[in-house]
């Protein structure tokens, strides 16, 4: 069975992270399970559009921090995600904070970052999923930070150390119905390159497309 994807992101008017250098090295990292169909149009996540007999898994890599999602695009995917849907949001992708309730979906809201540096990633002791089996890696990162929302339930799957403090690189979720996983690293296609990252990627959408 393929799933076919909504991936989400920004080109032209995306000030850091651009979709068009991750789209491909993304797309084939999924591989043949995924029917990918990339978009800049935010309009594609209205509840007429988003739909679960259309897809099964939904990507947010949006570079849009100040744009806030039209309340029909904020509401479709609410509604898609509690409906069933999956959502994959990684590293700025988490811009859809800019809606309040899309922070809240997520679990978690973007708060700044110090320097790209290098970073050990260490996965948590959690039993799920969307990490079993994973192993930690290092590599260069934009060490963002976050302030996850308490009511959330996440399940933090992945931390960094860096200025001598573990914190949150990855968390999943269940939504209503449907399942939600934010991967903090994505900075550029090196990112998506490393071959220690990689698995972490396949294996949350995996999750989050109710296929593991």
């Amino acid at each position: 069975m393929t799933v076919k994807t909504l991936l989400l992101g920004d080109q032209a008017e995306a000030p850091y992270h651009p979709l068009g250098a991750v789209r491909e090295t993304l797309t084939a990292l999924l591989g043949t399970d995924y029917q990918v169909e990339a978009t800049e149009e935010r309009a594609r996540l209205a509840a007429d559009r988003l739909t679960l007999s259309e897809y099964g898994l939904c990507i947010s890599y949006t570079d849009s921090w100040k744009r806030v999602p039209h309340a029909r695009e904020t509401a479709g995917l609410i509604q898609y995600v509690a409906g069933g849907g999956g959502l994959l949001a990684i590293h700025n992708g988490i811009s859809l904070q800019a809606a309040p309730e899309l922070a809240q979906l997520i679990g978690g809201k973007f708060t700044g970052h110090p320097k790209y540096t290098g970073l050990e990633f260490r996965p948590t002791e959690a039993e799920h999923p969307a990490s079993s089996g994973l192993k930690g890696f290092t590599m260069d990162e934009e060490p963002y930070r976050f302030e996850l929302d308490p009511l959330a339930q996440i399940e933090v799957l992945l931390t960094y150390s860096h200025e001598g403090q573990d914190w949150p690189a990855a968390w999943a979720r269940n939504y209503g119905l449907g399942r939600v996983v934010f991967l903090m690293p994505g900075h550029h296609l090196p990112s998506f390159q490393h071959e220690g990252y990689q698995p972490w990627i396949a294996q949350a959408a995996r999750w989050a497309a109710g296929m593991k």
